[in-house]
C-alpha cells in the first residue's frame, strides 16, 4: 500500500529490520503517532460535518458521496503523476475498465452499506459512544467466518467475544440510563459493523479482479460507490436540502468537506503504513488504544459526565477486543510452530 519506495514487501521487511534500533523506533512511534492523529481527526471532522449546530446540515448520504468523489480524484491523480514520474512515485496505473467495475460491484455495495452506516451511526450517537456502538465487528468476523467459510473458532476466542458482547450492552444500558441513547444510532453502529465484516470477507473475493492491487479497489470501489449514491440523493431529497442550505457558498464549509475527504483517503494510507512498519497484531493492538484515547479525548471534549458502569463498558469491548487479538496471535503461532504430518513421518524413521 506505500505511495513510495519498493514494491518488494519482504525486501522492505528485511530492510527495515536492518536499521539502528533507534531509528527503528523512531519511524515506528511516527508511524502509529500518524494513524493515531488521522484516524481520531477524521471522526472528530466527521461528527462536525454530521451533526454539527453550527453548521445543521442533514444530508449525511451527501458527506459520503462527497468523501468518495475527493478519494477517486485523488487516487487518479496520483496514478497519473506515477505516470509521468516513473522513478519518484510507486502508484498503479488507473484506468476505468467497466468489466472489472461490475467485478467488483458487490464489494462495491457492502463497502457503501459500511461507510454509510459508519456515518449514520456517528450521526445519531456521540463520539464517547462510537466505539462501543460499532464494537460487534469482531463476533460479526466470528460467525460470518463460520456460516461462509466453515470455519470454526476457539473456544478463548468466543470467550473473548462474549466479553465484547457484554461490554457493549453494558454500554447500551448505560447510555439508555443517562438519557443519551440513540437507538437509531446504535441500530446503525451494529449494521457497520456487519458491513466491516462482510467487507474484509469480499475483499479477499475481489481482488484478483484487480491483480491484487489494494489501490486499484480503492478506485474502482469509490468510482461505484459515487454512481450507486446518485439516485440515493435524488431519492431520499438531500439534493434539495443541499440547494437550500445557507452555507453552500462558503469556502470554509467546503473545505472542511474536502478534508474529510482527505482524512478518508490517508486512513488507508496510514493504516497500510502502520501494518508495514509494526505488524498485523501490533496494528490491532494499536487501534484498540487508539479507541481508548479516542473515547477520553471525546469526554473531556464534550465536557460530558460519565458513570463507573459506562466506562466499565468501554473497557470490557476495548479488553474483549485485545483478548480476542492476542488469542488469534497465539494460535496462529502455535499452528505454525506445529510440524506437518510429512516431517513426523520423517522423525520417526529417523530420517
Amino acid at each position: 500500500m506505500a505511495l513510495m519506495g519498493a514494491s518488494d514487501p519482504l525486501g522492505e521487511a528485511e530492510a527495515i529490520k536492518e536499521k539502528p534500533f533507534l531509528l527503528r523506533a523512531l519511524q515506528i512511534t511516527l508511524v502509529v503517532s500518524l494513524y493515531w492523529v488521522t484516524s481520531i481527526s477524521m471522526v472528530f471532522l466527521n461528527k462536525y460535518l454530521l451533526d454539527s449546530p453550527s453548521l445543521q446540515l442533514d444530508t449525511p448520504i451527501f458527506v459520503t458521496f462527497y468523501q468518495c468523489l475527493v478519494t477517486t480524484l485523488l487516487c487518479k491523480s496520483l496514478s497519473t503523476l506515477a505516470a509521468f514520474c516513473p522513478g519518484a512515485m510507486d502508484f498503479p496505473t488507473l484506468r476505468l475498465d467497466l468489466r472489472v467495475a461490475r467485478s467488483v460491484l458487490p464489494l462495491s455495495v457492502v463497502f457503501i452499506g459500511m461507510i454509510t452506516f459508519n456515518n449514520l451511526c456517528l450521526k445519531y450517537v456521540g463520539v464517547a459512544f462510537y466505539n462501543v456502538g460499532r464494537s460487534l465487528t469482531t463476533v460479526f468476523n466470528v460467525l460470518l467466518s463460520y456460516l461462509l467459510l466453515k470455519q470454526t473458532t476457539s473456544f478463548y476466542a468466543l470467550l473473548t467475544c462474549g466479553i465484547i458482547i457484554g461490554g457493549f450492552w453494558l454500554g447500551v444500558d448505560q447510555e439508555g440510563a443517562e438519557g443519551t441513547l440513540s437507538w437509531t444510532g446504535t441500530l446503525f453502529g451494529v449494521l457497520a459493523s456487519l458491513c466491516v465484516s462482510l467487507n474484509a470477507i469480499y475483499t479477499k473475493k475481489v481482488l484478483p479482479a484487480v491483480d491484487g492491487s489494494i489501490w486499484r479497489l480503492t478506485f474502482y470501489n469509490n468510482v461505484n460507490a459515487c454512481v450507486l449514491f446518485l439516485p440515493l440523493l435524488l431519492l431520499l431529497g438531500e439534493l434539495q436540502t443541499l440547494l437550500n442550505f445557507s452555507q453552500l457558498g462558503s469556502a470554509h464549509f467546503w473545505g472542511m468537506m474536502t478534508l474529510g475527504g482527505l482524512f478518508g483517503f490517508a486512513i488507508g494510507y496510514v493504516t497500510g503504513l502502520q501494518i508495514k512498519f509494526t505488524s498485523p497484531l501490533t496494528h490491532n493492538v494499536s487501534g484498540t488504544a487508539k479507541a481508548c484515547a479516542q473515547t477520553v479525548l471525546a469526554v473531556l471534549y464534550y465536557e460530558e459526565t460519565k458513570s463507573f458502569l459506562w466506562w466499565t463498558s468501554n473497557m470490557m469491548v476495548l479488553g474483549g477486543s485485545s483478548a480476542y487479538t492476542w488469542v488469534r496471535g497465539w494460535e496462529m503461532k502455535k499452528i505454525q510452530e506445529e510440524p506437518s504430518p510429512k516431517e513426523d513421518e520423517k522423525s520417526s524413521m529417523g530420517v
